[in-house]
C-alpha cells in the first residue's frame, strides 16, 4: 500500500468513528499489542502503557493518589454468548459508582457489538488499595461517575490472571467479595491459563469458599475442560459441601457426561446430604435416565432422608413424567415415610391424576 493510500484509509476510519460509524474496539486487530477502550461516558479517561509489567504500573498507580479512580484493561475473553453488563440487553449502560445500572446511560456515537470477543476487567482504587473489581463484555457501555480513569495498554492474559490471583486468593474476611469478584474474572478469560488456574483453586487444601466458587464456575462456563476437573475433584474433595457445590456445577454444565457424573454421585457418595443434593438437581432434568435413577434411589438408598429426597425430584420433573411415578410411589413403596412424601408432593401438584388418585383411596 503506497502513502497516498494509508493516508486515505485513515482519514476514512476517522470519519466512520467520529460519526458514529464505527467503534474504535473494532479497529485494533486481534494480534495487536492496543488495548481495546471501553464504551465510556462521564470519565476522565488516561490510557497509558503497560509494557513494563501489570503488577508494576498497577502499584504505581496505586502510590500516586489517594483519590477514588477506576484502572481496567481488556484481554480476550472465553467464545460463546457471555453477555455481562447490567441491563439485561446490554443495549443500557452500568454506573460504577453510586447506584444501580441506569439503562439511560448511553455513549455518544456508539453502536451495540454482537458477538464481543474482550473482556473488561476493572478496579476500582482509592488510598492506596484496590476496594472493588468488576468485569463486563466489550459491549457494555458504562459509566464512570465523573472519575479519572486509567486504560491500560498492552495486558496479556496470563498476567491479567497472575494479578487477579492475587486477590482471589486473599484470606482476610474483608477481601471475600474481592475474591469472589476476581475467580469470576478469571472464568471468563480465554486460554489454558485460566483453566490450570482454577483448578488450583480445586485443591482440598484451598479455603472452601474458594473451592466452591471455582467449581460454580468451571461447570457454567469452562466447558469440557471445566467438567473434566469438576470430575476429578468430585472424587477427591474431603468436604461434603463443596462436592454438593461440584454436583450443582455439573448439573449447569452444558458437556454430556456431566448427567452421568450427577447419576453416579446419587448411587455412591459418601455423604447422604451429597446423595440427596445430586437427586435433587437430577429432578431438574427431563430425561429417562435422570428419571431412572430418582426411582433407583427411591428404592435402593440405606437412607429414609435420602429416598425423601428423591420423591421431591420425582414432582420437579415434568409433569408426564413425575406425576405416574410419584403415585406408583404411593401406591407400592414398603417405607410409609416415602409413601407419605409421595403423597405429600402430589396434593401439592393439583394435577387431575393426583386427585383421582385420591378419590380412588379414599372411597376404598
Amino acid at each position: 500500500m503506497n502513502t497516498c493510500s494509508l493516508s486515505l484509509c485513515l482519514r476514512v476510519l476517522v470519519v466512520a468513528s467520529a460519526c458514529g460509524l464505527l467503534n474504535p474496539t473494532t479497529v485494533a486487530s486481534s494480534g495487536s499489542m492496543v488495548a481495546q477502550e471501553p464504551r465510556l461516558a462521564n470519565a476522565k479517561l488516561q490510557t497509558r502503557s503497560a509494557a513494563a509489567g501489570l503488577e508494576r504500573e498497577f502499584r504505581s498507580l496505586l502510590a500516586a493518589g489517594q483519590e477514588p479512580a477506576w484502572v481496567g484493561y481488556s484481554v480476550p475473553k472465553i467464545p460463546g454468548e457471555h453477555q455481562m453488563c447490567c441491563s439485561s440487553g446490554c443495549c443500557g449502560g452500568c454506573r460504577l459508582e453510586g447506584g444501580k445500572s441506569d439503562s439511560s446511560t448511553q455513549v455518544p456515537g456508539s453502536v451495540r457489538l454482537e458477538g464481543g470477543r474482550q473482556l473488561l476487567v476493572l478496579y476500582r482504587i482509592e488510598q492506596g488499595r484496590v476496594d472493588k473489581i468488576r468485569s463486563f463484555s466489550e459491549e457494555c457501555e458504562l459509566d464512570a461517575g465523573g472519575l479519572a480513569f486509567h486504560w491500560l495498554t498492552g495486558v496479556g492474559p496470563e498476567e491479567s490472571i497472575a494479578w487477579l490471583r492475587s486477590f482471589a486468593t486473599a484470606l482476610e474476611k474483608e477481601g471475600r467479595r474481592l475474591s469472589d469478584s476476581a475467580v469470576t474474572a478469571i472464568a471468563f478469560h480465554n486460554g489454558p491459563a485460566a483453566d490450570r488456574t482454577l483448578e488450583q483453586f480445586m485443591a482440598a487444601g484451598q479455603p472452601e469458599s474458594l473451592r466452591e466458587r471455582a467449581a460454580f464456575w468451571l461447570g457454567n462456563a469452562r466447558g469440557r475442560r471445566g467438567y473434566e476437573i469438576l470430575r476429578q475433584a468430585l472424587d477427591r474433595d474431603p468436604s461434603d459441601r463443596v462436592r454438593e457445590k461440584i454436583v450443582f456445577a455439573l448439573s449447569q454444565s452444558k458437556e454430556p457426561e456431566a448427567l452421568t457424573s450427577m447419576i453416579e454421585t446419587a448411587r455412591n457418595d459418601k455423604s447422604s446430604r451429597v446423595r440427596g443434593q445430586a437427586l435433587f438437581w437430577l429432578g431438574q432434568r427431563a430425561g429417562k435416565r435422570a428419571a431412572e435413577a430418582i426411582t433407583e434411589a427411591i428404592e435402593m438408598d440405606p437412607e429414609t432422608e435420602v429416598k425423601k429426597k428423591a420423591v421431591f425430584a420425582l414432582s420437579q420433573l415434568p409433569r408426564d413424567e413425575g406425576i405416574p411415578m410419584l403415585i406408583q410411589v404411593a401406591r407400592t413403596n414398603r417405607n410409609p415415610a416415602v409413601r407419605r412424601q409421595a403423597i405429600f408432593w402430589l396434593g401439592q401438584s393439583k394435577d387431575a391424576r393426583a386427585l383421582a388418585f385420591f378419590e380412588e383411596i379414599l372411597t376404598r
